[in-house]
């Protein structure tokens, strides 16, 4: 019986230690978590949140908005368009991808950022086109969110260069695969319709996600999910081609950025941070051993509800949580004239806040 009991020991010890897992973690400083703190104090102001029921299809990761009607990309691959006045849900298109950030160009055609398939456009007659899907003779492995300035450029993120979302269980199981190694694979990218080229605008992010430009195209912004910061490359005045940090030691997990009004931007927390993943930073071997635990017992998203708003500096103007998470893996929010909605990654209905409700 000893002899037994040790050889399980013994098995199960190899089995952590030794079997192959699909990263290569990487040690790094995860900042010290301040938490809940200052601006982002714990509150209940998204306890007034409305439900938007949405049939056969979950998940509205991306919000745009055109003429009183909202648009969302969910996990089915469906884009949606919500009438505001009439309530009525319309499926416009199915990418047959998985379609997470949007955002509308001048002309109206609904930029989509497909994880599977590339940066796609939705022309105002249904038709379906694939803008970019490569950089110089590569693919793009996990388009994440996008935006479009002025002149018509789309600049938007790969998320990782190494866990491609279609080869890696999808989009949320590649994230978690980056975030455990955080080997720095994420970029920013711009695709230039004129002549219809991609090139890179920054490389070395950790989970490269929300993109978002400015209203006069002066700057553009990118988030790093997994290194809890926001970033801002200059692409107009003497700072031209420069980045800097613009907020950091965030208490959550940054997902989408949405410019919204007042020069605001919003941000969506799809989760707060964990502490053991943060502590597990300077721990490669540890993060490798989650991933050899049963599903139920490695590292996941916590229920938790928030989104923020910050101006263009990386002030916070906004907080709105709510703990118990009802509507939960928040990924960003939009605003309309009276009424903010609020995205999910994995949460079964589109939701929405009046912004007299919360002070906007």
């Amino acid at each position: 019986m000893l002899r037994t009991s040790l050889i399980i020991i013994i098995t199960l010890f190899a089995y952590l230690l030794f079997w192959p897992v699909p990263i290569e973690p990487v040690s790094w400083d995860a900042p010290k978590n301040k938490g809940f703190v200052g601006a982002f104090e714990p509150n209940n102001r998204l306890s007034k949140i409305e439900f938007i029921e949405l049939t056969d299809t979950h998940g509205p990761e991306g919000l745009a908005l055109l003429n009183g009607e909202v648009y969302a990309a969910t996990r089915e691959g469906w884009i949606l368009r919500y009438n505001e006045a009439s309530g009525e849900i319309t499926k416009l298109v199915n990418t047959n991808g998985s379609p997470l950030g949007l955002v509308f160009d001048a002309d109206d055609n609904l930029l989509i950022a497909d994880a599977y398939k590339g940066v796609l456009s939705l022309s105002p007659s249904g038709e379906l086109t694939v803008l970019t899907n490569s950089m110089d003779g590569l693919p793009i492995e996990y388009a994440d969110d996008l935006d479009v300035t002025e002149d018509g450029k789309i600049y938007f993120s790969d998320a990782t260069t190494k866990f491609g979302a279609e080869n890696n269980g999808g989009t949320y199981a590649a994230s978690l695969l980056d975030t455990s190694e955080h080997g720095s694979y994420g970029r920013l990218l711009v695709y230039d319709p004129t002549d219809q080229t991609t090139k890179l605008v920054m490389d070395g992010l950790d989970f490269a996600n929300g993109v978002a430009t400015a209203a006069d195209s002066s700057f553009v912004l990118v988030n790093e999910t997994s290194a809890y910061r926001v970033n801002k490359y200059w692409l107009t005045g003497e700072k031209a081609g420069t980045s800097e940090v613009l907020i950091d030691n965030l208490p959550g997990f940054p997902d989408n950025i949405v410019r919204g009004r007042d020069g605001r931007f919003w941000i969506g927390l799809v989760s707060p941070r964990n502490l053991a993943l943060d502590l597990f930073s300077n721990w490669p071997l540890l993060r490798a051993i989650n991933l050899r635990l049963p599903k139920s017992m490695q590292l996941a998203a916590e229920s938790y509800s928030h989104v923020f708003a910050m101006d263009a500096d990386g002030n916070v103007i906004s907080s709105l949580q709510d703990p118990n998470g009802i509507h939960h893996t928040n990924t960003g929010a939009m605003e309309t004239d009276d009424w903010l909605y609020i995205s999910s990654l994995h949460a079964d209905n589109l939701a929405r806040i009046r912004k007299q409700d919360i002070g906007l």
